[in-house]
């Protein structure tokens, strides 16, 4: 799993890498477009919304929304991206800031339309995903949603298989959203659905 430094080295190359993976349909970034088509038709639905983006990376999914006229608030933990973000959205709230360590002061006094995360929350165990969840929750405004695209399985069996077809590059250190997993953990909390992309990824959709 890249650490902070790891991730800085990579952004300039990050977009490019995505593109190969998903153009050759393989994991980890198979059906990457249609996850951010998926959530950038969702936020779309509202105009001129409140938009907090988790691990916003080089900005691809938030400078659309951005020049969509959409009010963008985001946290990364790689300095390099969000400089390489933040020439498209000169005029967005971007934050250095690493989910480890929960939400930022100037996140949690706000509150949004929507909140949208791609390929980030994976490096959160189980349970600090549903820590996590738990706290973005309040968050919401009436009707908000949040939307996560993600690498991502409906069974524990599916995850096995994808992992036994990319073994040689798998990556154990990270940790794949298992839907009908978590949907039990966080049925109290919040209502959830999942919508499988490709073979190792998918968007969730969650609300109050």
């Amino acid at each position: 799993m890249l650490n902070k430094q790891g991730f800085n080295l990579w952004a300039d190359q990050y977009d490019k890498t995505v593109q190969i993976s998903e153009e050759n349909n393989l994991y980890p970034f198979a059906g990457y477009k249609e996850m951010l088509n998926t959530i950038f038709n969702e936020v779309m639905q509202n105009e001129n919304s409140s938009v907090l983006d988790i691990g916003f990376g080089t900005g691809v999914l938030t400078s659309k929304l951005y020049e969509n006229g959409h009010q963008l608030h985001g946290i990364d933990f790689s300095s390099n991206m969000i400089s390489i973000a933040k020439e498209k959205m000169p005029n967005a709230q971007l934050l250095e800031w690493d989910i480890a360590n929960g939400l930022p002061a100037e996140i949690v006094e706000n509150k949004y339309d929507a909140i949208v995360s791609t390929y980030t929350l994976h490096h959160l165990t189980d349970g600090e995903k549903v820590q996590f969840i738990t706290k973005l929750i309040p968050l919401l405004k009436e009707n908000g949603k949040i939307l996560i695209g993600d690498i991502a399985f409906e069974t524990r069996e599916k995850l096995e298989h994808c992992r036994q077809e990319s073994i040689n590059y798998w990556d154990d250190e990270e940790f794949y959203f298992v839907y009908d997993e978590l949907k039990a953990k966080l049925a109290n909390i919040c209502h959830f659905e999942f919508y499988p992309i490709s073979h190792c990824g998918g968007v969730f959709i969650l609300s109050k």
